[in-house]
């Protein structure tokens, strides 16, 4: 969350860009709880001080045998004590508000994120690679999935439901190849390997900002505090949760596998079909833990990692920097890797690289400091997908397929498939 010392010393230039989201956030609330927390705080310390001035002079009036005197500053000092107790309720609750509040602000735009209200105002970036011109017809992936018996949907909607599906034969190997590539890939990057927790406790949403505001997009297990993961960068991020960090060991780098599970909440009618909106999907997520005045520097590289393994596929892909309006809630600037999809007829997103400065840091409490005395800092979190590991076997299939039905296997995946062909 935002720090609430930056809005009170430079609320008009933090409102200013809160409202490049174009949200009609306003900061009005948020400082009406800081002045009335920062009211019972100056109370109480009056009344502290009243209570240390007190203890201070009790042993000398009774020292003087002042003992009336002694007996009224005792009733004094207990009457100081029970209004301090009560004020000390009343900080708790105020603070309790004020959090609240901050809660419900997103975090503002980097200078550099374009203005604009929606998708159609990203910026694009740059583009690799050039769309196949096919000589025949292509078919969508889900159509090649199910005549080649490598996807199978209606399974899948009778165990589970809509927006689930069953890998089988080449097409389980193919999702398990393109895993491990992209693991072995970014590890040999200097990313370290993580397996992660598929269960988080609130705490661990509450940091990474899934929670409370976008509790219904999570699947909850009932009469628990425990939630599937949407995405690795949950566990991973709260890994660090409430440490310091020793600074000389930072940028911290970790490329997670994980399956994800997403509600898709107000998606309804959205990419109905293939594997494009599953309620359960693979993905291997990239996540950093940097200093703050190298955390753009760490997303440029971070999204030149997630670039490095479309183009060893050979899958065209263009980055578009996500306007003002786009941005995710927690983000201060996002690219978007959007992967060519023939059924489509347009680009996919297929990866969001962000950086979220210090706000995830703030609310998990993740700090580093150089050297043992020094006051410690927030860190700045990254992540990004690299990649989407549903959509990256929907875009090779899309992309590699072959007139008479079948699937060319990618270079870089034929020691991991063990065939050059599906089909």
């Amino acid at each position: 969350m935002l720090d609430i010392k930056r809005i009170r010393a430079d609320c008009e230039n933090v409102q200013q860009a809160l409202n490049r989201r174009g949200t009609g956030i306003s900061l009005q609330k948020v400082l009406e709880a800081d002045e009335a927390r920062r009211k019972l705080l100056m109370e109480v310390e009056v009344l502290k001080a009243e209570r240390n001035e007190g203890s201070s002079r009790m042993p000398r009036l009774q020292k003087e045998g002042k003992k009336d005197e002694a007996d009224r500053l005792l009733s004094r000092m207990r009457e100081v004590s029970g209004k301090i107790a009560e004020l000390d309720d009343r900080v708790r609750a105020a603070e309790e508000a004020l959090e609240k509040e901050l809660l419900n602000i997103p975090n503002t735009p980097h200078g550099s994120v374009p203005d604009g209200e929606s998708p159609k105002d990203n910026a694009m970036i740059r583009s690799w690679g050039s769309p196949r011109a096919f000589l025949f017809t292509p078919k969508p992936h889900w159509e090649l999935g199910e005549l080649l018996g490598t996807l199978d949907f209606a399974s899948g909607a009778k165990v589970a439901g809509a927006r689930f599906a069953f890998h089988k034969g080449l097409g389980a190997r193919l999702e398990r190849a393109i895993i491990n590539f992209f693991m072995d890939t970014h590890a040999q990057n200097g990313y370290t390997e993580v397996l992660p927790p598929y269960l988080v406790n609130r705490k661990a949403m509450f940091g990474t900002g899934q929670l409370p505001k976008f509790e219904e997009d999570a699947f909850k297990v009932a009469d628990t505090e425990y939630y599937l993961i949407p995405t690795a960068e949950v566990p991973v991020t709260n890994m660090y949760r409430e440490c310091i960090i020793d600074g000389n060991e930072l940028t911290l780098s970790f490329c997670a596998y994980s399956a994800c599970f997403r509600s898709e909440a107000g998606s309804a009618g959205r990419d109905t079909r293939g594997l494009i909106r599953n309620h359960q999907f693979d993905k291997v997520e990239l996540v950093k833990f940097t200093l703050p005045e190298k955390s753009y520097e760490e997303l440029e590289k971070l999204t030149g990692d997630a670039e490095r393994v479309l183009q060893l596929l050979g899958l065209p892909y263009r980055i578009v920097v996500l306007c003002a309006g786009d941005l995710g809630f927690c983000a201060a600037k996002t690219y978007d890797l959007e992967v060519w999809m023939p059924s489509y007829g347009s680009y996919v997103e297929i990866s969001s690289c962000t950086n979220f400065e210090d706000y995830q840091a703030r609310r998990a409490d993740i700090k580093y400091r150089m050297k043992i005395g020094d006051k410690p800092k927030f860190v700045h979190t990254l992540n990004g997908s690299g990649l989407a590991v549903g959509r990256t076997l929907a875009a090779i299939m899309e992309n590699y397929q072959t007139e008479d039905g079948g699937i060319i296997v990618p270079d870089a995946l034929t020691s991991y498939m063990g065939t050059p062909k599906i089909g």
